[in-house]
C-alpha cells in the first residue's frame, strides 16, 4: 500500500523510530557488547556454521551480534527498521572491510517477506519490542531453508523494571509460552538455555535479568 500524499503530491516523512537517537552511542555500552559476544558464542556452541552458512539477524541494531558471528559464517544480512541504527551499521561495515555483511531495512510487521532464504536466523533483544510474536515466528519460519535454525535471545519474564514505566512491549517471556508459539509456527526441537545476565542495581524492583537463548529447528 502506498503512503498518503499531501496536496503537492509529496509523501509525509516516515515516523521517527525511537532507536534512531540512541544509535550513535549504542556500542559504547560495554554491557551490550558483552551480551552480544556471549549470545554469539552460545549460538556457535549449539548451531553448526561454516563459510557457506547464510544468516539473517532480525532487529540487528548496530550489528553487534552479526559482527560476533561474521568470522564463522558465509553471508550475513543485518536487518532493522531504524534508519539511525542502519546508518551506524553501514559505517561499521565499511570500516571493517568485511565483504560478507550487508544491511537491510526491514520491518516484518508491515513489509513483505524478502525473497532470500537463510540457514540461520537470529535475534537479540528484539522480540520483546514486537507486539505479535506469533506472527513474527511464522514469518521467520517461512524465511528459513530446511534444515535451518532459529536462535532468539531475549528476557525471561520480568516485573517491568527492565524498561520501567511507560514501556508498552513485552515484560520478557515465559519460556513455555514462547515455545508454544514457536511450535505452532512449525518449529521443532525447541530448547532454552540462560546465556547472560544483565544487572540493574538501581532498579526499584527486580535487579537481575536473565537472558535466554531459544534454539529451534525447521
Amino acid at each position: 500500500m502506498s503512503r498518503p500524499q499531501d496536496r503537492e503530491g509529496r509523501s509525509p516523512p516516515a515516523a521517527a523510530n525511537p532507536f534512531d537517537d540512541s544509535a550513535a552511542t549504542w556500542d559504547s555500552d560495554p554491557l551490550k557488547v558483552a551480551r552480544a559476544l556471549a549470545v554469539g558464542e552460545a549460538i556457535r556452541q549449539r548451531v553448526p556454521t561454516d563459510g557457506a552458512t547464510r544468516v539473517l539477524e532480525y532487529g540487528c541494531g548496530t550489528g553487534l551480534l552479526g559482527f560476533a558471528l561474521q568470522p564463522h559464517c558465509g553471508h550475513i544480512t543485518l536487518a532493522d527498521s531504524s534508519s539511525g541504527m542502519l546508518a551506524a551499521l553501514d559505517g561499521k561495515i565499511t570500516a571493517s572491510g568485511a565483504s560478507n555483511l550487508r544491511s537491510l531495512r526491514l520491518d516484518l510487521a508491515s513489509d513483505p517477506l524478502p525473497a532470500e532464504r537463510y540457514d540461520l536466523i537470529c535475534s537479540l533483544m528484539s522480540f520483546h519490542h514486537i507486539a505479535d510474536t506469533a506472527r513474527l515466528l511464522r514469518d521467520l519460519f517461512a524465511l528459513l531453508d530446511s534444515p535451518g535454525h532459529l536462535c532468539v535471545a531475549d528476557l525471561d519474564a520480568e516485573d517491568g523494571s527492565f524498561h520501567g514505566p511507560g514501556f508498552t512491549g513485552h515484560r520478557g517471556f515465559d519460556r513455555a509460552v514462547l515455545a508454544g508459539e514457536a511450535q505452532q509456527a512449525g518449529f521443532r526441537d525447541i530448547g532454552f538455555a540462560t546465556v547472560f545476565h544483565m544487572s540493574k542495581p538501581d532498579s526499584p524492583g527486580q535487579t537481575d535479568f536473565p537472558i535466554f537463548l531459544m534454539v529451534a529447528r525447521k
